[in-house]
């Protein structure tokens, strides 16, 4: 089995989140309850990723449009038009971030929420793509900025897992036990909205103040407000959409049509509102159901989520340009790796290797399966080095999964 093939080992990304051994936090906090992690607990902070002249050079200088930009006071999210306008000759598109207008609503006390850094920012990128390596699930990135003493939003939960990573200023953090638990996309808080009101009232499992460097884990329905204190404050959150056992349901129902009885049409004239009419019908329904699934295994809901996960995360970027130019010299002594993050199944089919990924399928000669296996692993090899192949077919090969976005040449 290949690195790319295999989970995570050391999980990095996540432990640089984590007061706790990774596999603590698997065991005892994922999914379950939250975690306060404080910068002097941690190896280093957050620095390298974000800052807050990030911020202000994402709003003055890099174009950016809605919906990577939104605004909110006291709970309510502002209208595009409040922080936007035309980029002007040239540049004539009518939703770009105009700072004049941002310095006003931020001044009179509004929130920015830059959101999706997990496309935007180079630091947060990588960041990201690693720690989705890590937990498995697909993962994105907002900052909240909060002008001082000013609460972004009021007590709610997200329908999603979530990291905060403190950046700048200071934060204070209320944290109620949860009105509904671990709920589903189809389930937000604002269905529940008085429930949550009543128990934010109540005594917070967790009242603290988050400084730059300290990090808090929120399950999905855990109900959270901040305020920032004497300075502005930003932050990151990190929201993990975690696949779930009714995910996997969805994918199991999908084999329903595998049975005949499941597929035939329901009796001429049923009144389908009558439940004593349908009562008959429904149990024969569940008992076909359950003789579907008590044959099935586990491939298909593999391969259905699977696929989910791999539209839903993206691998390292690879530049066209750069690898363009790394084609022109490369040659048997060039280092070279696999791509990161790329997920792929090889397989050996007659006399071809095949490197199966979402978007594609290369097929290569059977001699270059070695070469292949020794690259998926992860490593940073040479052409020459790569087994199974003399150093002329070797430098085919990799200039062919080069080309193909399987490989990269690191810089």
């Amino acid at each position: 089995m290949t690195r790319s093939e295999r989970g995570p080992e050391g999980r990095p990304a996540l432990s640089r989140c984590i007061r706790v051994s990774a596999d603590e936090f698997a065991e005892r906090f994922w999914g379950h309850e939250p975690l306060l992690s404080t910068a002097d607990e941690l190896a280093y902070g957050f620095d390298d990723l974000f800052s807050a002249a990030a911020v202000d050079e994402l709003i003055t200088r890099r174009g950016v449009r809605t919906p990577f930009i939104r605004m909110a006071h006291e709970g309510t999210v502002l209208a595009a038009s409040a922080y936007t306008a035309s980029g002007g000759f040239g540049a004539e598109v009518a939703d770009q971030v105009s700072s004049d207008k941002v310095l006003a609503e931020f001044a009179g006390g509004a929130t920015i929420v830059l959101q999706g850094l997990h496309r935007l920012w180079p630091a947060i990128i990588d960041f990201t793509r690693e720690l989705v390596d890590d937990l498995g699930h697909p993962a994105q990135v907002n900052a909240y900025v909060t002008p001082p003493s000013s609460q972004g939003f009021d007590p709610h939960y997200d329908t999603h897992d979530v990291f905060v990573l403190q950046i700048a200023g200071e934060k204070h953090w209320r944290i109620h036990a949860p009105v509904i638990v671990d709920p589903l996309r189809s389930q937000p808080w604002d269905d529940h909205r008085a429930a949550v009101a009543r128990a934010a009232t109540h005594e917070p499992v967790i009242d603290v103040v988050l400084r730059p460097g300290d990090a808090l884990y929120l399950p999905r329905g855990w109900i959270h407000s901040a305020t920032a204190l004497g300075a502005t404050s930003v932050h990151l959150t990190v929201g993990m959409s975690a696949y779930t056992r009714a995910d996997i349901v969805d994918a199991l129902v999908g084999q329903v049509g595998d049975n005949a009885a499941l597929r035939a049409s329901l009796p001429l004239g049923l009144d389908l509102r009558d439940a004593e009419a349908l009562a008959p019908i429904v149990e024969q329904t569940v008992q076909a159901l359950i003789e579907t699934l008590r044959h099935t295994d586990a491939s298909r809901p593999a391969a259905i989520l699977g696929s989910r996960f791999d539209a839903a995360t993206r691998a390292e970027p690879v530049a066209p340009l750069a690898t363009l130019e790394a084609l022109a010299t490369l040659d048997a002594s060039t280092p070279v790796r696999w791509r990161e993050s790329l997920s792929v199944r090889v397989t050996t089919v007659e006399d071809r290797v095949r490197i199966v990924a979402r978007t594609k399928t290369l097929s290569l000669p059977v001699e270059a399966e070695q070469a292949v296996r020794r690259l998926a692993t992860g490593d940073v090899v040479t052409a020459g080095e790569l087994p199974g192949l003399d150093a002329e077919s070797a430098v085919v090969v990799v200039r062919r999964l080069v080309r193909e976005g399987f490989v990269v040449a690191p810089a």
